[in-house]
This record gives C-alpha cells, structure tokens and sequence, in this order.
C-alpha cells in the first residue's frame, strides 16, 4: 500500500530577498510552491508549481523527483499551467505583457518550444475539448472577473473577444469574503484612507481621476482594490460527463479559508452557473490550512484527485505549500474534495470519504529539547509555530513522548525555516515586483536521525537521513507493520544554509490503547442576527467531552455533508463560509488517538 500526508513531500525551493538598510549579504528566505498544475502523461503524473524552477514527476502520487527545466522558460512567472494538447505537453504562465506558451513531446529529455503569445494574462489555464478546440482561462483579480476565450489551435491566437465568465459575489457566496475566518482584515476607516491616497497623488501630478473614465465607475474601481473585495484567481477547467467544471480560486492566498469554487456550464464559454456544493475545496483548519489555486485531474484507473495551495506565510506572504486529496463526484454532477482529515496519512487506494487507517498521537504531547524555545511547538498542531534550537550542530534535539507505549505506523517531520540567511557570492538577483529575489535551484539536504523507545532508556535507529541529499522539509515515514514506542527523539544533523534546527511538529499517527470517545449528541448553532453574523455566517458551539479534537461537518443536504472544519482543543468555531439561503446541515464528529465517533445530523437552516 501506498500512504502520503499532507504537505506534500517534495522539495521545496528557496527564495531569497535582500533585506533593505542593511550592508553585506543577509536576505530573508523562505520555501515556497504554489498555484499547482498536474496531469496524467504518458504514464506519469506532471506536476508543475509555481516557483519551483522546474517540475516535479511521480509514479504513485507518493515519491516525487524534480527536474529542471531544459529550454528557456521564465521561472519567475506565476501560476504555470500545464495541459496535454495532441501529443505536445503545453506550459504557459503569468506576465504582465503578452504572454508565450511553451511546449514539448518530453519534458525530460527535449527543450521547450516558444509559440509567441498576443495576449496578456495572470494564471492561465488551458483546455481543449473533445472535438479539438482550445480554449484558454485566466484572470487574478479583485476589480475583474475570470476571463476566458477560444484559441487558434495552430498560432494560440485568440479568436474572437476575451468574456467575462465568474464575477465576486461576496455578499451571496460566503466564502469568497476575504479575510482569516472571512473576517474583513481593513476597516472602513484604512480602506478610505488608501482611496483617498491614490486621488492626492494623481491631484499632485495634476492628473484628474476624471480622465480614467466615469468618475463613479473609478470610485467602484479604487473601492475594490482597496477594500475587502475578494481576489478572484486560478481557473481550471474540467469537463465530465457533457458538463463544463470552471473552478476558481478565492479570497487570498495569505488566510486560512483559501479555497476553491466552481461553476458549472453545458458549454466551455458558459453561461455559468454556481454549483451547489461551493466552496468545494475548502481546509480552514487543522495542522496546515488553505486549500485554493488548484488543479483536478484523473488518475491512472480513472479516478479524480485535487491537487491545490496550502499556506504558512509566516516569512512571507507566498510561504505556501501543496496539498493533495480525493476527488470525484457525486451521482448528481456535484464535484466534491475530500478534506475531512486533510493533513492527516491517506492511502492512495481509499475511497472518497472513508476514515483515515491511524490517529493523531502526538496532540499536546510533553515536548523535551537540546535547548532553544518553543518546544511546545513541536506538538501543538500548527505549522506555524515552532521550535528553535539555539546552537547549529549535531548536538541539537527535540523529543516528544506519547505518555505509554503506542502502536506507531507513521511520522510527518516538519522543519521551518529562520528568517534571515546569507547569500552565497554568486548568487545572481531577480528584480520581481516585489523586491530584488534570488529563486535557488541549487541541489540543498535535509539531514536528521530519528530514533525511538518504549521507556526512555533503551533506543534504536528508526530512520537515518543523515548522509542523504535530499531537502525534504515535510518528509512522511511508514511503518505498516507498526512499531511499540512511547519516546520519539529527533535529531537534526544538517540544514540548508546551515541554520538553526526549527521544527514544527513531530506529528506521530497510529493506534491507540483505549476508547472512542463519546458522541457529540448536541450542539448549539447561531445564526444571523445575531452580531457579527450575518447570512453567511454560523457560530457552532458544543460541550467539551475530552476528546482530542472535533471535525464540524456541513451541507447543504443531510446526506451531502461535503465541507468539513477540523479543531483542537476547543468546543466551538464561528465558520463564514454559507452560501445564502442554500439549507444546512451540520454534523460534529469526535475524535481521539483511539478513532472517530460520528455525531448526529442537524438541520440548522
């Protein structure tokens, strides 16, 4: 069997930016992929992130290689799209001027083609349908819709004008509000503010805002951009069963309710029509949270996956990282994600919706570190905190111990990174539009032991990495067999840039010694009305039965409990993601180190 767990395991590139007023070589970095592509091609799945100086290939889903790109493609481009067209590999990605696409018979072996672009456009994705049309959708905005057009097979030219096919409807679609939780992060107060700024500085250059067109239509315009409005970004079509699926991504990348949408249409340039079941990529909790900016595409033996973007954003915004889930949909063309144990191990061969094979063990676990701060960190199920160790070296260590002997199947070792590095001499400078980047494809290692024990004394070698030459920042070992272990120690050998070890979790799964825990039998639910909910808005709150965590589940009908809110620790979540007037029903499952206990469904709406 195969097993993977979110994060992906892959090798995450580096970015380096300068630090501004400062002298010498320091930078901030930061490991970043992002806006993900994947596809089934001739036999192997491709995938290809942003910032990644290349792509990655797989077998399984599980292992992954990267390669680098053969040809000249701007690495620096955002969003690339990949898409299979005849028998060429087709990549495109974003740029402020026209962009090209690039393609190939063989990724691996043959360079990249140019076909010169006449069109601008920010996250592109491409399509061809049954009958050989192409069609190309784009758009990351939080002023314009998701364009889309049909191509010229031959030159990529476009034929006809460009349409509007997905607008922001945040005051329907709750989870298109922006914000942590979908609270707005500015008030009415800065967005003024801002507005007010861009009309002084066009008045000092003696430009009137008058000359951009309608006055009240530029107000709207300025409005947008600096208010709360939702960025609307990363389309992907997917057709099945007659039916057009343009998904888009929403409302920010930097928050924890980064998600995916989706329209439905009989045909590739619409009218569309928002699906019932939206958001339906969606992962606002849990260890890593966000689940927007993505791909879905079919397996091997015809089954669907989703692939999409996760976040940290603790050393920068784009601090990001992939995830992958199963994918399908239901007997009446719903498209659904199955997220409801989202970063916990997955076997690959699962069905859509079944329990995960282990339990989180590692929970509020006493934590035990060489030295440093934070070691609470390394079991507090957030990836964003963490463990410092205060000195470099092979000395260094972090211990989590599960308080009894427990059978182990699995562990998911996450490094996180310092913020500031020194940059090699050669390294050569990008000007982005943010600052001055160095993107590091330079072959880097990840080294540590991991041992193990039944009581503290006697300990055996459970994985040595220590001579590897790999960079896995997020590397997931399997034991199916299992292993008896209470102490799991932790020892970091060697990092990139030679840094500090910076752990944030040692997350153990496997199988408890006791009990379920009991049914969550009631459950408060508030709904609009009620300051600060609105429409779109539910405040769940339960009794506490000690269970390690809660996994709220909702729907719009009682059999359809498609979107999912894991917590720890706490009985109650606000979540902002209802879409007006669709009915819901929730149900909330307990869960422990010893397995899942389903709740009752409830109709709240």
């Amino acid at each position: 069997m195969h097993y993977f767990c979110n994060p992906v395991n892959l090798e995450y590139q580096y970015q380096l930016f300068r630090v501004r007023d400062r002298e010498g070589n320091l930078c901030r970095i930061h490991r970043e992929a992002a806006d993900p592509s994947m596809i089934l091609f001739k036999g192997s799945y491709y995938l290809f992130p942003s910032m990644s100086a290349g792509f990655y290939t797989s077998e399984d889903l599980v292992s992954w290689e990267r390669h680098d790109f053969l040809g000249d493609i701007p690495i620096y481009d955002y969003a690339p799209d990949v898409r299979m067209i005849g028998e060429y590999l087709y990549v495109c990605a974003s740029a402020t001027g026209d962009c090209s696409f690039y393609r190939t018979k063989d990724p691996l072996t043959e360079p990249f083609e140019e076909i010169r672009g006449e069109i601008p456009f920010w996250d592109p994705n491409l399509f061809q349908d049954d009958d050989g049309r192409i069609y190309l959708y784009w758009g990351s905005s939080n002023a314009e819709p998701i364009y889309g057009v049909e191509l010229e097979p031959d030159t990529m030219r476009p034929v006809g004008d460009k349409l509007g096919l997905i607008e922001a409807r945040e005051e329907e679609l709750g989870y298109e509000r922006i914000g942590e939780d979908h609270v707005p992060p500015r008030t009415e107060e800065e967005i003024q503010a801002s507005i007010q700024a861009v009309i002084r500085e066009h008045m000092d250059e003696g430009k009137n805002p008058e000359n951009y067109g309608d006055p009240e239509e530029m107000m709207k315009k300025l409005r947008r951009w600096f208010g709360n409005s939702p960025y609307l970004e990363g389309p992907w079509m997917t057709k099945y069963q007659g039916k057009y699926y343009l998904q888009y991504a929403v409302t920010g990348t930097e928050y924890n309710v980064y998600s995916d949408g989706v329209y439905v249409a009989d045909s590739p340039l619409g009218p569309f029509t928002a699906a019932k079941n939206n958001p339906f990529s969606y992962k606002p909790g849990g260890f890593i949270t966000g689940a927007g900016h993505g791909s879905t595409f079919e397996d091997g033996q015809g089954n669907f996956w989703h692939i999409s973007t996760m976040r940290i954003s603790k050393n920068h915004s784009f601090e990001r990282r992939l995830g992958l889930w199963k994918a399908g949909f239901d007997e009446e063309g719903e498209l659904v994600c199955d997220q409801r144990y989202g970063d916990w191990p997955v076997r690959t061969d699962a069905r859509l919706w079944e329990k995960p094979d282990w339990m989180l063990l590692s929970f509020r676990k006493p934590v035990k570190v060489s030295s440093g701060s934070g070691g609470e960190c390394v079991a507090d199920e957030d990836i964003r905190t963490w463990w410092q160790a205060e000195h470099g070296g092979k000395e260094e260590w972090v211990e989590v111990d599960l308080e009894e002997e427990m059978d182990v199947h699995g562990v998911q070792i996450n490094f996180a990174d310092n913020w500031t590095v020194e940059a090699e001499p050669d390294m050569e400078f990008f000007a982005s539009w943010e600052d001055r980047r160095h993107l590091d494809s330079r072959k880097r290692e990840t080294r540590w032991i991991l041992e193990g024990s039944g009581d503290g004394v006697e300990y055996e070698i459970l994985e040595d990495k220590s001579e590897v030459r790999i960079d896995f920042s997020h590397d997931f070992i399997v034991w199916e067999g299992g292993k008896k272990l209470r102490f799991l120690r932790l020892r970091a050998m060697e990092l990139p840039y030679g840094q500090k070890p910076c752990v944030s979790a040692i997350r153990v799964f496997g199988l408890g010694n006791g009990a379920k825990p009991d049914q969550v039998r009631a459950f408060s639910c508030s709904l609009e009305g009620k300051e600060p909910l609105t429409a779109l808005d539910m405040q769940l709150a339960w009794e506490d039965n000690g269970a390690v965590g809660y996994n709220i589940l909702w729907g719009y009908d009682p059999d359809k409990l498609y979107h999912s809110y894991m917590v720890y620790g706490r009985a109650g979540q606000k979540i902002g993601a209802l879409v007006q007037k669709s009915p819901v029903y929730v149900r909330i499952d307990a869960f422990n180190e010893n397995g899942i206990t389903e709740g009752i469904v409830r109709r709240v709406r």
